[in-house]
């Protein structure tokens, strides 16, 4: 949309910031640049949108390490909601910034003492434990609010990466199934499930793992970390099952045609160099090379 646009103007930037809002999209940088370049000077045009802006750019110049933005929003903010609990939040988010924990949870608490059900201060205790390496506890936190909130899927994978980072695969393999029967179509969740099954391993494991790459390869067939995937656990499985005949020509089947899309996307790919083509072909066919040798053995 961006290319479609002259950010310069005043009415494009403004509709583009709109736009980064309603799609909940964080273009930091461009945020910044757009409101100081932009439409700052004419902030008076902006009618009451301007306080939506405001908090915009705030959450954008903390990702953008300008606490000095930060505090100009904050402050104009402040002036117009003086009671505001959304403002109140983005004070701690700056304190958050500045590893000011102690100051930050104060205000959560108070945001929550004034309204037990805000989501928004619950997940950044969540953030407050996770930015001080208190993963058992940021897990525990997590916990407690999903049980009141079971449809912030967000939050769902947020519980995830926390299990992975604590090595409990099971528990983040869980996570996954939850989100997977919320969005069966989602390509993504498939894939991190599988990657969780096949960092398990074991031929249980590899055998879900197998599955779930191909629902992936299925609902994008050009996404290439499903196929490398596929093509990885079922050559693991065909050397598993190098005994079996069934198995294994199944699985070789598996990592032909998974091969085979690999090698179709980068040769379609115009802007890899022929080297990168000759490589990428190279690579699996000594990884299946590798496999018929161990499996006619």
């Amino acid at each position: 949309m961006a290319e479609q646009l002259n950010l310069s103007n005043f009415e494009d930037a403004r509709c583009y910031l709109r736009k980064l809002r309603e799609d909940q999209i964080r273009d930091a940088a461009m945020v910044v640049q757009i409101w100081e370049d932009v439409l700052m000077n004419y902030a008076y045009n902006l009618g009451d949108e301007l306080w939506l802006i405001y908090e915009q750019v705030c959450i954008a110049a903390l990702d953008c390490q300008r606490p000095d933005l930060v505090m100009v929003c904050i402050g104009e903010l402040e002036n117009k909601f003086p009671k505001s609990l959304r403002v109140t939040r983005l004070k701690g988010m700056l304190y958050e910034a500045e590893d000011r924990y102690e100051k930050a949870q104060q205000l959560y608490e108070h945001i929550l003492a004034e309204d037990e059900t805000n989501m928004f201060a619950r997940k950044r205790q969540v953030a407050i434990l996770k930015a001080q390496g208190k993963t058992a506890e940021a897990i525990n936190k997590l916990n407690d609010y999903l049980k009141e909130f079971m449809t912030d899927f967000e939050a769902w994978m947020e519980q995830c990466d926390l299990y992975i980072a604590e090595n409990d695969y099971a528990k983040a393999s869980f996570c996954m199934e939850e989100l997977i029967l919320s969005n069966p179509h989602n390509h993504l969740y498939h894939l991190k499930y599988a990657e969780i099954k096949y960092t398990q391993g074991g031929p249980e494991n590899l055998e879900i793992a197998r599955a779930y790459f191909s629902e992936a390869a299925k609902l994008n067939p050009h996404n290439l970390r499903s196929l490398f995937g596929l093509l990885m656990t079922a050559s693991g499985l065909a050397v598993y099952h190098s005994k079996n005949s069934k198995e294994r020509q199944a699985n070789t089947k598996y990592a032909m045609w998974a091969a085979e899309q690999i090698n179709e996307i980068y040769g379609n790919e115009l802007t890899k160099s022929q080297i990168s083509n000759m490589k990428i072909t190279e690579t699996i066919e000594k990884l299946l090379g590798e496999i018929s040798a161990k499996t006619t053995n």
